[in-house]
């Protein structure tokens, strides 16, 4: 069953917003893009400066996986020092 993993958070203090992009493209494509089963993803913000990051995986198992390898990839620390109150959740598709 395919997973919609969505990360909500706002920049730390202190973040530029562009050092950040830069940052997001580099953790999409320097790891997401890389890693079995990731389908898509996505960083979007809203007016009153909350970020969300989205990820399109083919299963759980996949998601799982590269949450495990997640913790050391220097790209995704890079991203997660940048981000503050993140909340991860995941949700299972029906189509």
């Amino acid at each position: 069953m395919a997973v919609i993993e969505t990360r909500t958070f706002r920049l730390a203090d202190g973040v530029d917003e562009a050092e950040f992009l830069e940052a997001d493209e580099q953790a999409r494509t320097s790891f997401l893009y890389h890693q079995p089963g990731m389908l898509r993803a996505t960083t979007a913000r809203a007016d009153d400066g909350e970020w969300i990051a989205v990820v399109l995986w083919a299963s759980y198992e996949d998601a799982d996986a590269a949450a495990e390898v997640e913790r050391t990839d220097p790209h995704m620390d890079r991203f997660d020092n940048m981000s503050a109150g993140a909340e991860r959740k995941r949700y299972s598709m029906f189509d």
